[in-house]
């Protein structure tokens, strides 16, 4: 087996036994435990009781985190003429139609959030294959199909966190950096949760959450108490 070096070593030490946290507790733990020479994301991940598979139990939603993520978000925007000004003024990175069409089918895709105009859906939708694996493709449902891109794109440079469930039912995000206060990351880490309670499928059958894990980028994990989560 592999010797660990000194900083996993120690992380693990400080993690051994520690399950079932409060929101409070794991967000001090994760903090005072990452020790990258990078400012580390704070993550969240949540397994439900919820098989994707099923149109009924697909979950998916967006929620603006009260605190920010501390990430540059890079925002594309499908839109043309007045519109396409409008996304320009507000901050996106880029902005095209089939020109960025073009680009994107070419393997070059250089942003976090894709936006869109209902009128360029068509075009859009021939990237599905591309997007849809990135969970970059724009969907009405998260807000990122709108005619009001201005706000679209102000929305997910000031934080907004998009989330989907996977094959295995679990969703996950970055919920801020190690750097943040702690009363702040917290405040984060509710907001995340309330918006995947709400998202609950009618579908879902037994318990929703089953379980929910906190971690830096580079550190292991702490489970959190399920009830502390969806405290308020």
């Amino acid at each position: 087996m592999a010797k660990l070096g000194k900083r996993t070593a120690a992380a693990r030490e400080a993690f051994a036994g520690k399950e079932n946290l409060t929101v409070e507790e794991a967000v001090a733990l994760v903090k005072t435990s990452a020790s990258a020479k990078f400012d580390e994301t704070v993550e969240i991940a949540v397994c439900l009781g919820v098989d994707p598979r099923h149109a009924d139990q697909m979950v998916r939603g967006v929620v603006g985190l009260p605190n920010g993520t501390g990430k540059d978000v890079r925002v594309a925007v499908f839109a043309r003429g007045p519109k396409a000004e409008e996304a320009q003024a507000a901050g996106a990175d880029i902005v095209g139609a089939e020109d960025l069409m073009e680009t994107v089918q070419g393997g070059t895709i250089e942003f976090d959030r894709c936006i869109a105009t209902p009128d360029m859906m068509p075009i859009v939708g021939r990237l599905g294959k591309v997007l849809g694996p990135r969970n970059l493709m724009p969907n009405p449902k998260v807000g990122t199909v709108t005619m009001d891109v201005a706000e679209a794109v102000k929305n997910a440079k000031g934080g907004e966190v998009q989330f989907k469930a996977e094959k295995a039912g679990v969703v996950h995000a970055g919920v801020g950096k190690v750097s943040f206060d702690e009363d702040k990351l917290v405040e984060n880490v509710r907001a995340f949760m309330e918006a995947v309670l709400k998202a609950k499928p009618s579908g879902a059958k037994g318990a929703y959450v089953k379980k929910i894990a906190l971690s830096s980028s580079m550190g292991p994990g702490v489970t959190i108490d399920v009830d502390s989560a969806a405290a308020q």
